[in-house]
């Protein structure tokens, strides 16, 4: 994406529109400004050993900044990075150093993401190691009809008691968490460290799946994220450290995590948003209010320990039922006023979940998500939206990072107009069809800036 600059300057007093802060805070940089991710899950499930992580090309990170994003969530396996026991693959890490290098260059921040499905190799998935797989002989019986029911089985909820419960495996997960953060946490590209994709655990007899999850999340998974987080701290004291309930939130639920501990406080909230019924493929029903009631679940545990909000999957596989753009409209509206981001499933070429068509053009109502926003502000935000192709922001400028404040703008066939103004000052940026910009606003400190972003020209 090519830049312009655009500067609001001041002359005449105007008076101050109050408004309250916000309960959730948002992510910041190291300069202080207001940060907003928007990007998606990249990925190679395929591939192993040699060949894991070949899925992922240059293209990806191209395409993607092309469209105006910024943020990756790399999903990593421990099982190759350690499929034998302390022997860790520099093959493995050298791919990730490529990967994260091709981020660099577009601009793209990156998340670390541990990511499993169902446990591990040992289960048929990716994740934990099978070394590191104990059962104790509890009987597992494979479903591909319904994968997610997997969890359920005995042998599976068994090894999640386990990784979570057994020295030797807590120390072993530490290792390799201590070892990505060595390795990486000096690199431009990296933004922070999601611990564990969709952690989930053991039930007890009788106890129903809310209250196990609650239960799991306090005693289980709280602990392992501290563990994790001081193994990080240990040898890197700047990045962001995401934690993930278990995915049981999608129903509404709120979570039992605790806090986490982290002498740089800078802990993001993880949660994904996947609803059942459209995951089997159902098109989406806005009289279940089901994001409603997401949102008022998803929004306890952030209020309670003050910290930001970024989901970190999200999108359903039928793209095209006839709700589907009410869909991305209310999804998109409920994250603007929680979250400081999202990172939509997946940046492939293709059908089903894949967020763009073998010829790398966003699918379908899927093309909602490329909309202007604010990357950074330099400033307090006082509103910001985006509807009926308007882009709207509002904020009282700063001396962070010098006052520069970046819009993203997309490319759309009609083009954009960005109009920024100040105290009796005005601008404007003509951004041409088919083209995307970030647009670079400088604004006088205690004044206030608003920026218009609209289609057409």
């Amino acid at each position: 994406m090519s830049c312009a600059a655009l500067l609001a300057g001041p002359t005449a007093a105007h008076a101050a529109e109050p408004k309250p802060s916000p309960a959730i805070p948002k992510l910041t940089d190291d300069q202080g400004r207001t940060l907003t991710l928007r990007g998606w899950n990249v990925e190679d499930k395929t591939n192993r050993g040699e060949k894991a992580l070949t899925l992922i090309t240059e293209k990806h990170f191209r395409d993607m900044s092309a469209q105006g994003f910024n943020f990756a969530r790399l999903l990593v396996y421990w099982d190759d990075i350690e499929a034998v026991r302390g022997r860790y693959s520099e093959s493995y890490l050298r791919k990730i150093d490529r990967i994260l290098a091709w981020a660099h260059k577009y601009n793209i921040k990156v998340l670390l993401d541990g990511h499993q499905d169902v446990f591990g190799p040992a289960f048929g998935h990716r994740g934990i190691p099978e070394w590191a797989t104990r059962t104790d002989g509890l009987p597992f019986t494979p479903n591909p009809d319904d994968w997610f029911s997997e969890y359920f089985q005995p042998a599976v909820q068994r090894a999640f008691t386990h990784l979570y419960e057994d020295k030797d495996l807590q120390q072993a997960q530490a290792k390799v968490w201590r070892l990505l953060a060595d390795r990486f946490g000096d690199h431009p590209a990296v933004f922070g460290y999601d611990f564990l994709n969709e952690p989930m655990g053991e039930l007890k007899e009788g106890e129903d799946l809310p209250t196990a999850a609650r239960r799991i999340e306090r005693d289980q998974i709280t602990p392992m994220h501290n563990r994790l987080a001081a193994a990080v701290r240990s040898v890197d004291r700047s990045k962001w450290l995401f934690v993930e309930p278990t995915p049981i939130v999608g129903e509404g639920v709120p979570t039992g995590l605790g806090a986490i501990k982290d002498p740089k406080r800078k802990v993001v909230y993880a949660p994904h948003f996947y609803n059942t019924a459209m995951e089997a493929g159902a098109d989406y029903d806005p009289k279940e209010q089901w994001i409603e009631r997401y949102e008022a679940a998803v929004t306890q545990y952030p209020k309670q320990y003050g910290v930001p909000v970024v989901v970190g999957e999200w999108g359903p596989l039928n793209n095209d039922g006839p709700n589907m753009g009410t869909f991305y409209r209310d999804a998109l509206a409920s994250f603007d006023r929680y979250s400081s981001g999202w990172a939509g499933y997946v940046w492939c070429y293709g059908g089903g979940y894949c967020a763009v068509d073998a010829a790398g053009k966003l699918r379908g109502h899927k093309q909602r998500t490329a909309a202007p926003y604010a990357v950074s502000v330099a400033g307090r935000a006082w509103t910001s939206s985006y509807e009926d192709g308007t882009y709207s922001l509002a904020y009282e400028g700063s001396w962070r990072a010098g006052g520069e404040t970046v819009i993203s703008v997309p490319p759309h066939a009609e083009g954009w107009r960005v109009r920024v103004s100040g105290r009796g000052w005005t601008g404007t940026r003509e951004v041409p069809a088919g083209r995307g910009e970030r647009v670079r606003v400088y604004g006088v400190p205690g004044e206030r800036v608003t920026v218009t972003v609209r289609q057409g020209r």
